[in-house]
């Protein structure tokens, strides 16, 4: 791989109950985080190639791990996302390098489908910094019970020149939704949006 990483963290949230009243099936998602080098920390690049190349190879395996941590099939997934740190020394369009050019296409290929876009988000911070990282139906960006967020967080990380890059799937959307739209059942998955 050509991202130097310096540590993964892989996190499952489990809601089993909702305002008092069970959860069934329980909604499960997951997000991976890699914490990795930036190379272009302190200095101004044009050519961003190596972190577009970075972010196509941590998606496959930051949805993999997600996968394999909600204990499902790929193509069982519902939703996905994205998201990415970047500290100090770096600079956002880093962050775009990573989640924008390439990363898609691993993902999908993970979960077997996803023509949906993935949502995503970036930010600077430093040690600490929480993000919400976006989530949509994988498949059909009109399916509203699937419209979240996952907030995560690396306690050490990002250091001045790293960037935490986040991949969320979930095998199932908001627990309890009722404000209408399109529904998972629905589904076609040919344009993305419904």
């Amino acid at each position: 791989m050509s991202a130097r990483i310096r540590k993964i963290l892989t996190v499952v949230d489990e809601i089993r109950e909702e305002m008092g009243r069970p959860v069934d099936p329980p909604v499960r998602r997951a997000v991976a985080c890699a914490v990795i080098e930036n190379p272009f920390a302190g200095s101004y690049v044009e050519d961003l190639t190596p972190l577009i190349e970075a972010g196509e190879e941590l998606g496959g395996m930051l949805a993999r791990r997600c996968v394999e941590a909600l204990g499902i099939p790929g193509d069982q997934a519902e939703s996905f996302g994205k998201a990415a740190i970047v500290g100090e020394a770096g600079e956002l369009e880093h962050a775009a390098a990573l989640l924008h050019p390439k990363m898609g296409t691993p993902v999908r290929a993970v979960l077997g489908k996803g023509p949906a876009l993935i949502p995503s988000a970036k930010k600077r911070g430093g040690l600490g910094t929480p993000i919400d990282v976006p989530l949509g139906h994988k498949d059909a960006a009109y399916v509203r019970s699937h419209f979240d967020a996952i907030e995560v967080r690396v306690p050490d990380a990002p250091r001045a020149g790293e960037i935490v890059v986040a991949v969320a799937v979930t095998a199932g959307g908001r627990p309890l939704p009722r404000v209408g739209g399109l529904t998972k059942d629905q589904v076609k998955g040919e344009d993305g949006l419904r």
